[in-house]
């Protein structure tokens, strides 16, 4: 759609001339949580890293911000988008002061989005829990105001009441800074509480998408057909 932030049309992408993602159509709309679900192996962190810029599509068409020329991940971060990746990229030597201050951020809005960040401002980020450490990463990356935020499996390794936290700072990010985010999930139930519409690969491709509550609803359904093992 003409008013989608970020958008894939047609697009196949993988590694050394192999496709690992295929006719992969997708869209994300400003204010709004879409999920990415699927099995280890669907396809879902390629899917991610060309969307962000970091790997050009062997095919079709990525469209971030109006602009669909295969710019690169700098640039588009340059223009207002933030990737997450699965290992939470904090620097671990400085503290967690010193980590928004790398990012360039909002510190209030980073304090106001994780107030429980706070009295742990002067130790150092390698010294954080693992979900102390999440918090730090999203409100990093949510203190910049971007336009588009990506996150792959912001959950690996944390407990489901982190996740839930996590969760919240990006549903609020999207209800009221209008952020439009992607979000790579293996805590599928609880994506899909807090998103608008999931999309769900299987073997590298989407083979099906809709609203989250309606997907919520077939829970069960949906983990027995494309959730327990993929095809690639």
């Amino acid at each position: 759609m003409s008013d989608a932030v970020l958008a894939a049309t047609d697009v196949s992408a993988g590694y050394f001339g192999r496709p690992v993602v295929s006719g992969l159509n997708l869209e994300v709309h400003r204010g709004e949580v879409v999920a990415l679900l699927g099995a280890n192996g669907a396809g879902k962190s390629t899917t991610i890293l060309t969307l962000a810029g970091d790997l050009k599509p062997m095919s079709g068409t990525i469209t971030f911000a109006g602009d669909m020329g295969q710019s690169s991940l700098s640039h588009r971060a340059r223009h207002g988008l933030a990737l997450i990746t699965d290992d939470r990229a904090v620097f671990p030597q400085l503290t967690a002061l010193e980590n928004l201050r790398v990012g360039r951020c909002d510190q209030a809005l980073a304090m106001e989005l994780f107030p429980e960040l706070q009295p742990l401002l002067r130790r150092r980020a390698g010294l954080l829990s693992g979900g102390e450490q999440g918090m730090l990463t999203v409100a990093r990356a949510l203190a910049r105001k971007p336009t588009v935020l990506l996150a792959d499996e912001l959950s690996l390794g944390l407990a489901p009441l982190i996740v839930k936290r996590l969760h919240a700072a990006l549903r609020s990010a999207a209800d009221e800074l209008g952020v439009a985010c992607l979000i790579v999930e293996q805590h599928v139930s609880l994506a899909l509480q807090v998103a608008d519409r999931a999309y769900v690969m299987n073997g590298g491709r989407v083979v099906l998408e809709g609203r989250a509550s309606e997907l919520l609803s077939r829970i069960d359904e949906l983990e027995r057909a494309y959730l327990t093992t993929a095809s690639a």
